[in-house]
């Protein structure tokens, strides 16, 4: 099976990752129990993933000038990514988030853009190429909307699968035309913000992946971390159960789903096959520390499918 071709248009940011209890109250200081500074950005993540469930994988983003900006593009290349269309951006820093992630596993993220704020939709025209020539294209927000919106027309011109994860999300992306993509995979928090509908269980989900389905997507997948995860196609709906994990930080779990997703489906045409393979790769990104570091190998995912058989 030949490796599929992945372009991952979005952000690398430094990720400082702070290891507490429980989650600040607001106005409460809390003191962290370790840290650490781990590459991260949702495309930057979701490139890792894929490329660590076997894709041949393509970043498109920006760096700014700082100290982040090496270690960012070292890292990727490390992982077999292909980091020949970063830009780098001068006079400015790279993305930077501060992550807290709590005895759970849950967590809370402040990012501050950077340089990926500077990726423009020029930016794209001059990657055009790497796009069209691609078998499927990932999208996230955190990035400038009009490159969201440059990169879904660039890849619809030559019928290249998108999928579209939109987070961090605001009922603000409603208004913009970013949802005429082939997969939309929201968490049940954003699925709950685009769709102004309660994501609890299951049912719920259902509910607001049909309301989804009316923004433009062909199809939609909502994880819900425990819960499992929902795929509507616009026809019927499909469930796929949870898996039994000791979630410790689940900071990339969605990153992880997304990039494994995207080899998975490139490969096989099938989009419940897909999420399954893509939810175990969620799950276990859930049980390790960090975001690029917790990416799963297809031999890991493949591994733990069969025990579960």
């Amino acid at each position: 099976m030949r490796s599929p071709k992945i372009a991952v248009i979005g952000s690398l940011n430094m990720d400082s990752v702070f290891q507490c209890n429980q989650l600040p109250l607001p106005g409460q200081t809390i003191l962290s129990t370790g840290t650490a500074h781990i590459p991260g950005g949702k495309g930057a993540n979701q490139a890792v993933a894929a490329a660590k469930a076997g894709g041949d994988v393509f970043m498109i983003g920006r760096v700014g000038d700082d100290a982040f900006a090496n270690q960012l593009t070292v890292n990727l290349d490390a992982h077999n990514v292909n980091t020949s269309n970063v830009f780098r951006t001068a006079g400015c820093d790279s993305g930077f988030a501060a992550v807290m992630v709590d005895q759970r596993g849950q967590n809370s993220i402040v990012v501050s853009a950077g340089a990926n704020a500077y990726l423009s939709p020029n930016d794209l025209d001059t990657t055009q190429v790497v796009i069209q020539d691609c078998d499927i294209v990932l999208l996230q927000l955190e990035i400038p909307i009009a490159t969201v919106e440059r990169a879904i027309k660039i890849a619809k011109q030559s019928n290249v699968p998108i999928l579209l994860d939109p987070a961090p999300v605001t009922i603000d992306a409603i208004q913009h035309d970013i949802f005429d993509v082939d997969f939309i995979c929201p968490n049940e928090t954003e699925a709950e913000i685009l769709t102004d509908l309660p994501v609890k269980n299951i049912q719920d989900a259902e509910k607001a992946a049909v309301k989804l389905l009316k923004l433009g997507p062909k199809t939609v997948i909502i994880t819900m971390s425990d819960k499992g995860t929902l795929v509507h196609d616009g026809q019927r709906s499909h469930f796929i159960p949870p898996n039994q994990v000791k979630a410790i930080d689940s900071t990339a779990a969605g990153d992880a789903f997304a990039g494994a997703f995207a080899v998975k489906f490139s490969n096989t045409k099938c989009v419940y096959r897909s999420a399954r393979y893509a939810s175990i790769a969620g799950s276990l990104s859930a049980t390790r520390n960090g975001a690029q570091t917790s990416m799963p190998t297809n031999e890991e995912i493949l591994s733990f499918y069969g025990h579960q058989k």
